[in-house]
């Protein structure tokens, strides 16, 4: 089968490799057809050798879509010809976070296409505690899209109800644009996203995201009293990554409130004492994701809830996997998707 490895920045290697066999799968095992895989802003920083975290050589691809090949005796989750995505987390279980659930931060976490070999290849193995399968006719590209989805279904629960509340993101990249309409969805009475990109904030619009500010033209403080007028905002999710942004979410946002950070910075910012104790503010973390969140995000995106339509920037064969990550790299300014078509 074939196989795209990234053995150090800037170059990836393909292989054939022998294809898992099915007599090899163990009880809780299935065989996957690869399908559909989605490019990622992290996967694009190990690419370019800036991610920390990444182990090099590496099998690339932790966002896809598959087909069932065959299933382990006890597995009830799918059946062969069923079409099925899944959770990129290795975790240990014996950890103080895996026994009380938080398993998206395990001590020892480890992530495919990061710490592990992904799922860049025509067949991969996982275990059934990681699946969650799709609904009949959903489009493949939108099944390799459920992993940032799933970002964006864990982060807004992670601000506590959002039912009547105001709301911030900043960033309108496509986890930022991801939180906003997970915002919306889960009742937030306005939501406002924010960029220096007109191009992604016309993308917001057609995902269905209102209000939208170009900060680089109107400052936070004033887009809020534009659209919120006195109401305030008591919600910020920080997805821009900067510095200027976080600061100014604690500046604008009301105080007592919450923000959400989602965001992985290159450089820690410097931040507001002031702000964080004077106005009681509350700032959490968020850390990609547990398998409710994927259930939510299929559940959202099948009921078309979530608009994942606007995001698909390019397709690109497997055999072009290069092209796209040059591709990406062409167009950042545009650039919100990129699949690959293991079909092509």
């Amino acid at each position: 089968m074939r196989q795209v490895i990234l053995t150090k920045p800037k170059n990836l290697e393909f292989r054939e490799v022998p294809s898992p066999s099915t007599g090899d799968l163990k009880d809780n095992q299935l065989l996957l057809n690869i399908k559909r895989i989605g490019i990622c802003g992290s996967e694009i920083h190990s690419y370019h050798g800036l991610h920390p975290a990444t182990f090099y050589p590496v099998v690339q691809g932790h966002e896809y879509s598959a087909q069932v090949v065959a299933v382990g005796k006890n597995v009830k989750i799918a059946q062969p010809g069923d079409f099925v995505t899944a959770r990129p987390q290795l975790v240990c279980g014996e950890c103080n976070p895996c026994k009380r659930g938080q398993y998206n931060v395990c001590e020892h976490l480890r992530v495919q296409a990061f710490q592990a070999d992904g799922a860049a290849q025509d067949y991969f193995v996982i275990d059934e505690d990681r699946v969650v399968k799709l609904p009949e006719g959903i489009s493949l590209d939108y099944g390799a899209m459920v992993e940032p989805a799933a970002v964006g279904a864990h982060s807004t629960s992670r601000a506590g109800d959002l039912a009547g509340k105001n709301v911030v993101v900043t960033g309108a990249g496509a986890i930022g644009n991801l939180v906003a309409q997970f915002a919306i969805a889960r009742g937030a009475k306005k939501v406002l996203i924010t960029d220096i990109s007109d191009i992604r904030l016309d993308i917001a619009k057609q995902c269905g995201i209102e209000n939208t500010l170009n900060v680089a033209k109107t400052p936070l403080k004033e887009g809020v009293r534009e659209i919120f007028g006195d109401g305030g905002f008591q919600v910020g999710f920080e997805v821009a990554g900067i510095e200027s942004s976080v600061r100014s979410l604690m500046e604008c946002i009301e105080k007592g409130s919450t923000i959400v950070i989602v965001a992985v910075f290159a450089k820690d910012p410097a931040l507001s004492m002031f702000y964080l104790g004077e106005h009681e503010l509350t700032i959490t973390g968020s850390m990609m994701y547990r398998h409710e969140d994927f259930e939510t995000a299929v559940d959202m995106i099948s009921k078309g809830k979530i608009n994942l339509e606007p995001f698909i920037s390019n397709r690109f064969s497997f055999e072009d996997y290069d092209k796209a990550y040059k591709y990406i790299d062409e167009n950042r300014a545009t650039a919100m998707k990129v699949i690959i078509n293991l079909d092509k």
